[in-house]
């Protein structure tokens, strides 16, 4: 007998194509209807019910009821968190697709990880921050220096509220495309919620792209590589 819970019902439910598509779907942090979900993989309503039946009954999705609607979404970071794992493990694996789509470079340039900034621009940021002490660790987890809180506070994000949540303040999160580290937690929500408000990048409709501005992205890279206070967003 293996140690600890039994992963097989977890991964028979992760090795269906179309169910795999599902989570990566939901992966936006955005909650999708069944009707939605069977467009955007291809199959009839009731086969895309046979496989949300599936996924909840794992716990890897959960439905909310509003009026006439169910929408469907993650049932949590976890989950998250193993989807973007195992995307890197198939990347490293060599599991791409043969002929990239239209969204593939966008992708990796730069895209929502559930809630936080990820490709090469979130891990652009991360690196940023670590070099220039405002975050500090060994790799494996990540605090917030008394200078980066500073610098946080000035882009107005409290790090002291964040920290008092229930959820990680911060922690790194291995990007798939990248191979290396981007920022997860609340303050990574936070910092890309903050872009947003700036008008440096937006969520483009329907994918887990990213897109910056020319613009915005001067701008970030500007925040990010210290470059006067005038740079910080309004």
């Amino acid at each position: 007998m293996a140690d600890g819970p039994s992963i097989a019902r977890i991964g028979a439910a992760l090795g269906d194509h179309t169910r795999a598509e599902v989570l990566s779907a939901l992966l936006a942090d955005r909650a999708l209807t069944a009707s939605e979900l069977a467009s955007l993989t291809g199959v009839t309503k009731p086969t895309i019910s046979a496989h949300l039946s599936r996924l909840r009954e794992v716990g890897l999705v959960t439905v909310t009821t509003q009026g006439r609607h169910r929408y469907f979404s993650l049932a949590d970071r976890d989950v998250a968190a193993l989807l973007e794992s195992m995307m890197g493990v198939a990347f490293r694996a060599g599991a791409v697709p043969l002929r990239p789509g239209p969204r593939e470079p966008a992708l990796r340039r730069a895209r929502l990880c559930y809630d936080h900034l990820a490709g090469e621009l979130g891990v652009l940021a991360f690196e940023a921050l670590v070099r220039r002490r405002l975050l500090a660790g060994d790799g494996a987890a990540v605090v917030v220096t008394p200078l980066g809180r500073d610098w946080f506070g000035r882009l107005g994000i409290d790090v002291d509220a964040l920290a008092a949540q229930r959820r990680t303040l911060c922690r790194p999160c291995l990007d798939w495309s990248e191979r290396r580290s981007h920022l997860a937690g609340s303050l990574g929500t936070a910092l890309l919620e903050r872009i947003e408000r700036s008008g440096w990048a937006r969520r483009v409709a329907k994918t887990r792209v990213v897109a910056f501005t020319r613009a915005g992205e001067r701008s970030f890279r500007a925040l990010l590589a210290g470059e006067g206070r005038q740079r910080h967003p309004p």
